[in-house]
């Protein structure tokens, strides 16, 4: 059995209920985390554990949360006063944990579903979105991860362009896959609004709405978007539900063209911030 799973962010106690729940089977089962995996919950290197303890049964994807925990160990980023990524810091194995990290995955498939963490612009068809994925995968475990780190950071440029090269090519890719929200018809991304679907401001859209996207039609699947809740479509997937602020950790059964949403309730109850 295979299952798509909402952002976790260090809520270790619901990621285990929830394989309880559904009596996950290293040995059956396939489990697909969707991203930010740490930060902001109580227990960030226990979730680690117990993903990589999964071995190959489990397939990860990186978020912004994640690349943020890269930068900090990196000595590119500081620490913000929310992070709760200490465990991991301070861990005597940190480079372990921070080399495995490394070795996860920007975007993947599952059972016909397109994996992202945040979303995928207008231009982008599924070929085109695991290649940028690969070649930031590649970035990330290259012996200067350090120097990727350092131009990662930014909201230029805003809109892709086929001939985008180089750093910028790459911090565009980094952005739609872990960032986006809304968008504007032509595809540029918006940053500030940040408020479920309904909040979007005049010229901006969800990007899985925007017209003429070459992906429209195709299963996708993302995490990221805690204010939008559970989206359940035929063909998109948002599995995002606030587990970190209170809310549930959702995951949902994808494989033999069947469609489960299984859910726990977190007791980690925190303020965005």
């Amino acid at each position: 059995m295979h299952y798509l799973l909402g952002d976790l962010q260090g809520c270790c106690d619901a990621l285990d209920r929830l394989l309880e729940r559904i009596d996950f089977s290293p040995s059956r089962d396939r489990l697909f985390a969707l991203g930010d995996l740490v930060n902001r919950g109580p227990a960030s290197l226990a979730v680690l554990q117990r993903l990589a303890g999964l071995g190959d049964s489990a397939t990860c994807l990186l978020g912004n949360h994640d690349l943020h925990l890269l930068a900090v160990a990196y000595g590119v980023r500081r620490a913000h006063r929310s992070d709760t990524l200490g465990s991991i810091l301070d861990a005597p194995d940190r480079e372990c944990w921070i080399d495995w990290l490394r070795h996860q995955r920007m975007a993947a498939e599952c059972d016909g579903w397109l994996l992202v963490h945040a979303g995928v612009p207008p231009q982008w068809d599924r070929a085109l979105t695991l290649e940028l994925a690969a070649e930031l995968e590649r970035c990330l475990r290259s012996p200067d991860l350090h120097g990727f780190l350092t131009v990662m950071y930014g909201n230029d440029p805003a809109r892709w362009d086929n001939a985008l090269q180089g750093h910028d090519r790459l911090r565009f890719a980094v952005n739609v896959l872990t960032r986006v929200r809304f968008c504007a018809p032509d595809g540029t991304m918006d940053f500030k609004v940040k408020e479920g679907a309904g909040a979007a401001p005049a010229g901006l859209m969800p990007w899985f709405d925007l017209p003429g996207r070459r992906t429209a039609g195709e299963p996708i699947a993302f995490g990221h978007w805690s204010t939008l809740g559970l989206v359940n479509r035929p063909d998109l997937l948002a599995l995002d539900t606030g587990c970190v602020w209170g809310g549930a950790l959702t995951a949902v059964r994808v494989d033999g063209g069947r469609r489960e949403v299984i859910q726990v309730e977190c007791e980690q109850a925190q303020m965005p911030g």
